[in-house]
């Protein structure tokens, strides 16, 4: 549970942050991903208010690389999340060194939702059999942001994420900056982050075929460990 809280603050934090930028200010990326690369050039300034998000984020997914191996608990998924965790770092340090931060607040907003909705709803799990006695409210708040959480994902990640942030970065960049540097590099990596997206979206597709099959009647996550099974051990600090 306290892995679960830490993780909810930070991340709605940091999606109303990034959601404050696209729809309380000036910058049109949402709206017009295009937009993310009118006017631009090597070295161009970049506003503080988009550096602080970077500074943010960057930190947080240094941190998140040592927290997978030493800190969380170890899950089926583990290792694909600290290859997420290892791409997305690589992904802001290096749009930002390179200028490309505007799509990179694009990319930052539409995943970071999914992640507020996937702790709240477990927080709500842990705490409907709290204290031994079974609470109806945080059990119909977990269901609730199950699916909410479902539909989000498939929305921002599997939708919004190629419509905008990926044809704004494969295509529309190459209009605006025929000869843009490092547009392979950057577009490998948000193409392996689409192929993450879809190996965690058939973790939801599982879980939810049992839930409509009866195979489940409890909300639980299907990457952690059953009692029964035995855990991949985690890397120890020695190693």
């Amino acid at each position: 549970m306290p892995e679960s809280a830490w993780k909810f603050l930070f991340y709605l934090g940091c999606w109303s942050y990034s959601a404050y930028l696209l729809f309380g200010t000036d910058y049109p990326f949402f709206h017009d991903p295009p937009s993310a690369f009118y006017d631009w050039t090597p070295g161009m300034a970049v506003p503080r208010d988009i550096a602080a998000a970077y500074l943010l984020q960057g930190s947080f997914y240094g941190h998140s690389i040592y927290a997978t191996l030493y800190m969380d608990t170890w899950r089926k998924d583990s290792v694909v999340m600290l290859l997420h965790h290892v791409v997305a770092l690589v992904l802001i340090v290096a749009s930002y060194a390179f200028r490309y931060h505007n799509v990179g607040i694009l990319v930052l907003f539409l995943h970071d939702i999914s992640d507020v909705q996937l702790e709240f709803t477990k927080l709500n799990t842990y705490f409907k059999a709290r204290d031994g006695s079974y609470r109806r409210l945080h059990a119909l708040v977990a269901d609730l942001g199950c699916l909410s959480f479902s539909f989000s994902w498939f929305w921002f990640r599997l939708y919004w994420f190629p419509l905008k942030v990926l044809y704004a970065t494969s295509h529309s960049s190459l209009v605006s900056v025929p000869d843009i540097p490092f547009y392979f590099f950057f577009n490998a990596l948000l193409l392996l982050l689409t192929v993450m997206n879809i190996y965690w979206f058939l973790y939801i597709v599982a879980f939810a075929a049992k839930v409509l099959t009866g195979q489940m009647r409890e909300l639980k996550d299907l990457r952690e460990y059953d009692p029964s099974e035995a855990p991949n051990p985690k890397p120890s600090k020695a190693e």
